[in-house]
């Protein structure tokens, strides 16, 4: 196996470094908002849903844990006031799962002042990217 370039490596390190820095920003943002970041997940998902809405299983499949351990976050957002649970008139065993006004206020505000943020991780994720492809040219 050849010894990888030391530029691509730094550029990795950089990216990773750049990666845990949105991450800890996010941590810090959803506190200030009393969110955990999982819970700052969840409500960022539902405000992304589509449709306004989403269910448990769909949840479960974009956040990548277990259906269980969505129906207690979701569980614990209820309670806090964030999220609101609706019966589907198609199917009367699926509940919908949408934003309270409360819910969305608290997202947004995150999701705002997280947006310098993401411009960075985007073009972290560019230049990566520029990079790699640049690679499988030569």
């Amino acid at each position: 196996m050849a010894a990888p370039d030391p530029a691509e490596l730094a550029r990795a390190a950089a990216f990773r470094s750049e990666l845990r820095r949105f991450l800890s920003r996010s941590e810090v943002q959803a506190a200030e908002m009393g969110l955990t970041p999982q819970r700052y997940d969840l409500l960022l998902q539902l405000k992304a849903a589509p449709e306004g809405h989403s269910t448990v299983t769909e949840l479960a499949r974009r956040l990548h844990l277990r259906q269980t351990a969505v129906t207690e976050l979701v569980k614990r957002a209820e309670e806090a006031g964030l999220v609101r649970r609706r019966r589907a008139e198609h199917d009367r065993r699926v509940y919908f799962l949408e934003l309270t006004a409360e819910g969305d206020r608290r997202v947004v505000h995150v999701f705002d002042a997280l947006r310098r943020d993401r411009d960075a991780l985007v073009h972290a994720f560019a230049q990566l990217d520029a990079h790699f492809h640049a690679a499988a040219r030569d």
